[in-house]
């Protein structure tokens, strides 16, 4: 009995190991990428974050990975300025489950089923992380693209630099844009 009652627990933590990060980007249609070859950090955007400096240090550092990855190299005089925003979101999860079965005389004559009996309720919460990725034209100081990116949020320090990283690779796997 005390099996049936854990499935469902034990089922929400499969669940929540295997989720993955949700991924959106737009950007202006009309911006040719391919001139974009150097990137810095908006410092003053950045300041304004509202997270951890090691946070911060992470997703930068993870972004300066995929940067490189894609060719592009840091400068004093940048081509694009790289702004983030992150956020978290705390959702409350209400799930109602029976752990038996019931029985009876059903609506005044012969046999019949009653479908909550035995009905539990398990309350769960979990947090998600909301990381935006912006990239603006240095020049003109305007947004000419922006990814970003919702998930769980892990506690597990040693989990992370991990996580950060998955945030911020799937993140940048939407730049630049493919135009149809």
């Amino acid at each position: 009995m005390k099996t049936i009652k854990l499935l469902p627990l034990l089922l929400f933590f499969v669940i929540v190991s295997c989720s993955t990060v949700n991924v959106n980007a737009d950007y202006d249609k009309n911006v040719d990428f391919a001139p974009y070859k150097t990137y810095a950090f908006y410092k003053t955007g950045i300041d304004k974050v509202e997270i951890s400096d090691l946070d911060k240090r992470r997703i930068l550092h993870a972004i300066e990975e995929q940067m490189t990855a894609k060719g592009f190299t840091k400068s004093e005089t940048p081509d694009l300025l790289i702004n983030i925003n992150a956020k978290a979101e705390r959702n409350i999860n209400v799930n109602q489950f029976q752990n038996g079965w019931g029985y009876g005389w059903g609506m005044g004559w012969g046999f019949g089923f009653n479908p909550y009996f035995g009905m539990n309720h398990s309350i769960s919460t979990t947090t998600d992380g909301i990381l935006t990725i912006d990239l603006i034209d240095a020049k003109k100081k305007e947004l000419i693209w922006q990814g970003e990116g919702t998930g769980y949020l892990t506690k597990n320090t040693a989990k992370k630099d991990e996580r950060i990283t998955e945030f911020v690779t799937k993140i940048m796997m939407q730049y630049p844009p493919v135009k149809k």
